[in-house]
């Protein structure tokens, strides 16, 4: 890997291949869409909403490759100093909220005929949304941040907190919408914004007062850690069946799907 640290022998490599790649790249997807928007058979149930997701599925699986791509080449740049990561991670972000876009117009288009509405808080749409709006952030974040190295440090710590958050988020209101029998997805993401805005508020009160030294990381600090500790404790606790006497218990185990 270090060997391609060096910009001109790795464009040496890349600038041949970026056409045929690009080409090849093309063919596959026109020929994918002609497939399965003109020749695949329409699903019985579905009917012909279903060639929807041909476009829909892969979109979403590029869309939160991207968001992984961005994360690897921001660990490999603060770690390794690898010049060309932050060339990929600035490069990523572009092509990454396009795919989320494509994902969420076309789910859009498949949920009116499938669930009778364009949107739903459902956990996989609300869950893409919040991604597409980190791949917004992204966009900014180059012209906020002093150098390279603290925008990769804010893009990686943006990834892994908004990642964790969205997946608890997710995660705990499907669990209470089961157990109350009606939804209330849209009130966890509603006060999701309503704690993006009371930091917003936050952050513009701590400038206000002159705190832009350690005085503000350290406000703020402790206010998260007040809020982690008051959340954790009313968070739902974990019920796992009880383990079969014919069964061994394992001591390690793989996440469940509700994490992954």
């Amino acid at each position: 890997m270090h060997v391609y640290a060096n910009p001109a022998r790795f464009l040496k490599i890349a600038r041949p291949l970026t056409a045929w790649l690009g080409w090849f790249g093309g063919a596959m997807i026109a020929t994918a869409l002609v497939w399965g928007l003109f020749i695949a058979p329409a699903e019985r149930l579905q009917g012909e909403s279903v060639r929807i997701l041909y476009v829909h599925v892969p979109a979403a699986w590029l869309g939160m490759a991207a968001w992984t791509g961005i994360a690897v080449s921001s660990l490999i740049q603060l770690v390794w100093r690898h010049p060309l990561a932050a060339v990929a991670a600035r490069g990523i972000a572009v092509p990454g909220a396009l795919f989320t876009a494509i994902c969420l117009a076309t789910g859009s288009l498949w949920g009116k005929p499938t669930w009778g509405t364009y949107w739903e808080w459902d956990g996989r749409m609300t869950s893409m949304l919040v991604l597409l709006f980190l791949f917004l952030a992204t966009f900014s974040a180059p012209i906020i941040a002093w150098n390279t190295v603290a925008f990769f440090c804010g893009a990686f710590v943006l990834g892994a907190t908004g990642g964790a958050i969205n997946v608890a988020i997710n995660t705990q209101a499907a669990e209470i919408e089961r157990a109350r029998g009606r939804p209330t997805m849209s009130s966890f993401h509603g006060f999701f914004s309503l704690g993006g805005l009371s930091g917003a508020a936050l952050g513009g009160g701590i400038i206000a007062v002159g705190w832009q030294d350690g005085r503000g990381a350290l406000a703020v600090a402790v206010v998260m850690l007040a809020a982690a500790v008051f959340v954790g404790s009313h968070l739902l606790p974990s019920t796992p069946a009880a383990p079969s006497a014919a069964k061994r218990t394992k001591r390690f185990a793989l996440p469940s799907p509700a994490v992954l």
